[in-house]
């Protein structure tokens, strides 16, 4: 198997209010492969999309599961930006689209500075400096 991810699907609980956070509140490029069921953005070579919560757990062949408020869900998405004035803005963005700011930014134990933010359905991203790399 070769080693890379595509596509990273997000199960929603409103499809329609987290297409309208990620392209009008975030500012992601939602692409034109979209439909009424199903939103698609890219994120430089990679896709993220956005599909009903129980549909995807259908489609798994999984009993639906709903999202618990403030739970942690099991995985993070991280967005790593070149300075930590960067990740201060980035997050700022993310409040004012309608995130919920779970961890400010701060100095954390591996020498880098980051915070979390939740999405509409509690998907949390990591938004970090790291000045050891880069990850493009």
């Amino acid at each position: 198997m070769e080693p890379r991810i595509s596509l990273i699907t997000l199960g929603v609980s409103d499809l329609e209010r987290s297409r309208a956070f990620y392209r009008d509140g975030l500012g992601f490029t939602l692409r034109p492969e979209s439909q009424d069921g199903i939103a698609f953005f890219a994120l430089h070579g990679l896709w993220l999309a956005l599909y009903p919560r129980d549909a995807l757990a259908e489609d798994a062949h999984l009993p639906p599961s709903p999202a618990v408020p403030g739970a942690f869900p099991g995985f993070t998405l991280a967005h790593n930006l070149r300075t930590r004035a960067e990740v201060d803005e980035v997050l700022a963005h993310a409040v004012k689209a309608g995130a919920t700011l779970v961890k400010p930014a701060e100095e954390v134990f591996w020498g880098g500075y980051s915070g979390y933010f939740a999405d509409p359905d509690g998907f949390l991203w990591e938004v970090a400096h790291n000045p050891f790399i880069w990850i493009e």
